[in-house]
């Protein structure tokens, strides 16, 4: 039997159930948002409420929100309190979502907990007026009975989408809610306008938390401080910093000291955290950075941390979802690349931009010299960038979270994940 036999039926188990027509997917646009808080309501209702009584840090944003939950989750457990965090999207293996302390949950774990949870699948399949749970409203209650097993003293918890109506805001009384920044992502769900958006997201801010923001423009702190004001909320406006980094750090230092944790603790916690695919450097002569920016707001923070970096040419290996502004991208990245290798990603459910697409598109930008390939296979790609590339360039793969995680699979692979409960070999 395969080590890990069990974790993987586990997870064919989740995917497997879209083949099943479902009431609404948050992806899509719904007449009745609502239904998909009452969804996940009763199916957390069906399981004994396992967020009853949690301690929950709610955080969303554009851009930054996974870095702000893991600074935030790594300060927690430097300070010597029992932490949980669950996050999104998965960078490898699935499990990477759902961590406590300095571990993400056990394969074993998970699949006991699955196995614990496909009847009252059943039954909401059967019974609900809103439809079977969907795959993230899964992972999210497999979350909250491991959190509630494990006597988490904290939660952090990453919006997956928005906020308003995300599976997420099911949860009745954070003690902190925090907005990163506000910009265009997601349009199609979220609204066309800056504000639409900031709205979406600022649904998260409840009665009795606190929140927190590092967002500047003045329209939209006006508008999180109405709706604070509404809901007797205090309003915390982190200054603005010198870029999207120490911006988020400002806010992880405002929400901990919030929380009464020493300025030591915050500190170290802060140094210690990393996270997979956010500018990542995985090996150097060719230095090789991999970062999942798939937005104008996350491209334009990679951009100024390549400006940090020396190295003589950039080697861009980028592929893009066909539901992002893949403009918004080209424009700011593309000029600054000596050579252009455009693939795509090969997970199933989520579609990818067509290379020759980006290819028209990417004419728009090139430097004069600039040389541009195409591959369909991500694996061709960079054995493509890494044979151009000399010894004092840099190759930067981009674009997209799932494009990043299956590159960087050839440092380290799934089964070293879920064989070590970590992302990276630095910390065993």
């Amino acid at each position: 039997m395969q080590k890990f036999q069990r974790y993987h039926e586990s997870i064919s188990y989740l995917e497997g159930l879209s083949n099943l027509p479902i009431e609404a997917n948050y992806m899509l646009k719904s007449n009745n948002p609502d239904l998909y808080l009452k969804r996940m309501r009763y199916f957390l209702n069906l399981i004994g409420n396992p967020d009853k009584n949690l301690k929950f840090i709610h955080i969303t944003g554009t851009a930054g929100k996974g870095t702000v939950t893991n600074m935030i989750h790594e300060v927690i457990f430097n300070s010597g309190k029992k932490v949980g965090s669950f996050t999104s999207p998965f960078v490898t293996t699935s499990i990477e979502k759902i961590k406590v302390q300095d571990k993400y949950i056990s394969p074993d774990e998970f699949a006991i907990i699955v196995d614990y949870l496909k009847p009252y699948i059943d039954k909401a399949y059967l019974n609900c007026p809103y439809g079977r749970p969907s795959y993230f409203e899964l992972f999210f209650a497999i979350a909250l009975i491991y959190f509630k097993k494990e006597k988490c003293d904290f939660i952090v918890l990453e919006v997956g989408l928005g906020g308003r109506y995300d599976a997420t805001n099911v949860i009745r009384k954070p003690i902190i809610t925090a907005i990163t920044n506000i910009d265009y992502d997601h349009t199609e769900i979220l609204g066309k306008t800056l504000k639409k958006i900031a709205y979406d997201k600022a649904g998260i801010i409840k009665t009795g938390s606190r929140f927190f923001t590092c967002e500047n423009r003045k329209h939209i702190i006006n508008l999180f401080k109405d709706i604070c004001k509404n809901k007797k909320v205090k309003f915390n406006k982190i200054k603005k910093q010198e870029d999207y980094l120490m911006d988020n750090i400002a806010l992880v230092e405002a929400i901990c000291r919030e929380l009464e944790i020493e300025s030591d603790y915050i500190k170290n916690g802060i140094d210690k955290a990393k996270l997979q695919c956010r500018f990542e450097i995985m090996q150097d002569k060719p230095l090789i950075v991999i970062d999942g920016a798939h937005n104008r707001a996350k491209i334009k923070s990679t951009i100024n941390n390549l400006k940090k970096l020396k190295f003589d040419k950039l080697h861009l290996i980028i592929g893009v979802a066909e539901n992002k502004d893949s403009d918004s991208i080209f424009k700011q990245i593309i000029p600054f690349a000596d050579s252009i290798i455009l693939t795509r990603f090969q997970i199933k459910d989520r579609k990818c931009a067509h290379p020759k697409r980006l290819l028209n598109l990417s004419k728009k930008y090139l430097k004069s010299k600039s040389k541009v390939k195409i591959f369909l296979d991500s694996e061709q790609a960079f054995v493509s960038g890494f044979k151009m590339a000399n010894k004092n360039d840099l190759i930067l793969i981009t674009g997209s979270f799932f494009l990043a995680g299956e590159i960087r699979e050839k440092w380290i692979t799934e089964n070293w994940v879920l064989e070590n409960r970590r992302s990276f070999k630095s910390e065993i």
